[in-house]
């Protein structure tokens, strides 16, 4: 596969893919504790993976601690 030719989504999926749980949480702290700019769009794709997996009460709870940082 090669990702020059994939969309974004597709390129931080295939990187993400075989990945363990360690390996999930590490790629998570290190972009929010990095502050670097260039991670924002790989946790948007992460977000928008959990998002469209969970249901009704689980986006109301996320929108509600959102809205509650964002005050």
């Amino acid at each position: 596969m090669n990702i020059s030719n994939l969309d974004l989504r597709a390129a931080i999926m295939h990187n993400m893919q075989g990945s363990s749980k360690d390996d999930v949480r590490h790629t998570i702290v290190d972009a929010i504790t990095s502050g670097e700019e260039k991670t924002l769009p790989g946790l948007g794709v992460l977000f928008e993976m959990v998002w469209q997996e969970a249901d009704e009460q689980e986006k109301n709870k996320m929108v509600d601690c959102i809205h509650q940082h964002v005050q």
